[in-house]
């Protein structure tokens, strides 16, 4: 939050309707099938239309989410961008049906929308994983997912169109870095790079470099929105769950858990900062003309989208999307009700209880 100063960024509209009063920048966490949850948010966001985006920061699901909207924006405005997220969350769910992640029959006569048996398909994912690596069990690097994001969004558009601005994080394999591409660099690769899990797929090659998953080192990344957006009002979209009361003790339990501390870690680690430059500011121990006073704000599924298993982040079918679009509609109008009035002037998250 130092360095380049907020006020001295200078400002955009972003993607803003005739209604927008206010502007905010989009904070994005990754989450697999879980990132619906995130797209009913954006959902509410763009039909209510009170609030601009200036930009959005993103990794995995949550950089598909980000690219998907700003390319809907580019040709229809709100109504594109919505219609845009419906497409594509439409074809995650046709390309899922051949993934091996929908339910068994018990999981759908019990209502169980995490698995109950790992599913066949996720038991030899699962199974192969622990002693073979994506090299060798998809030596020819077949990722559908790739396919869908080639096909549906124009990448030129999106890196010409600079009324919003775009950061997608990944993790350098060599460097153990993050690395944060910009709007105007993007390609299909720095999206599915942003979403290469390690066990699961090939790392990304872009410019010699080889990227994973960008949850390992900014989940979202946050940085960049301290110096290159001149808004103050940050909104983070929180898929993963920080705090857990019960114990895992069971082995699925105790690695849901590990994959959630690491992939909440980046977060925890800038949110932390952020309270701490926060406070000087207000201590008068910063100047205000130099360095930023950031109002964080948090959107999450709370107990509902908690009580989903790990397993249920690979479940691609339209019925268990569509359920997590709507928490995340439900979760966003009871947010803008109790908390739009504060942005603009004052953080709605309690930056010290959310860090402990």
């Amino acid at each position: 939050m130092s360095g380049r100063p907020s006020r001295k960024v200078e400002p955009v509209k972003g993607l803003a309707g005739p209604k927008a009063e206010k502007t905010i920048s989009l904070a994005l966490q990754g989450g697999g099938a879980h990132g619906a949850f995130t797209w009913g948010v954006l959902d509410v966001i763009l039909e209510d239309g009170r609030l601009g985006i200036e930009a959005l920061t993103g990794t995995s699901a949550g950089a598909m989410n980000a690219v998907v909207l700003a390319e809907g924006w580019i040709d229809g405005g709100a109504d594109g961008a919505r219609a845009k997220l419906e497409t594509f969350w439409r074809a995650i769910s046709v390309d899922g049906k051949y993934g091996g992640s929908e339910r068994s029959m018990l999981d759908t006569m019990l209502g169980a929308w995490g698995h109950n048996g790992t599913p066949p398909g996720l038991l030899f994912l699962e199974m192969f994983s622990k002693v073979a690596s994506p090299y060798d069990v998809n030596p020819l690097n077949i990722n559908p997912l790739r396919g869908v994001i080639a096909d549906l969004i124009d990448f030129d558009k999106v890196r010409t169109h600079d009324a919003v601005k775009l950061f997608i994080a990944a993790t350098n394999v060599r460097t153990g870095k993050i690395a944060v591409f910009e709007g105007d660099q993007l390609t299909p690769d720095h999206v599915m790079a942003s979403a290469c899990l390690p066990m699961v797929f090939q790392a990304v090659e872009i410019g010699g470099e080889a990227y994973w998953d960008g949850g390992y080192m900014g989940n979202p990344a946050l940085f960049p929105l301290f110096y290159k957006a001149h808004c103050d009002d940050i909104l983070l979209v929180q898929i993963n769950p920080i705090q857990r009361r019960e114990l895992p003790t069971k082995a699925r339990e105790i690695q849901d858990r590990l994959n959630e501390i690491t992939f909440n870690a980046s977060t925890l680690r800038e949110l932390r900062a952020i309270d701490f430059v926060n406070r000087l500011v207000d201590a008068g121990k910063l100047p205000r003309d130099e360095y930023k006073r950031v109002l964080m704000h948090r959107i999450d599924g709370g107990p509902p989208l908690a009580e989903l298993t790990s397993s249920s982040r690979m479940n691609a079918e339209w019925s268990f999307l569509l359920r997590l679009r709507d928490m995340g509609r439900a979760a966003a109008k009871r947010w803008l009700k109790r908390n739009y009035d504060a942005i603009g002037k004052a953080g709605t998250l309690d930056l010290r209880e959310a860090i402990g």
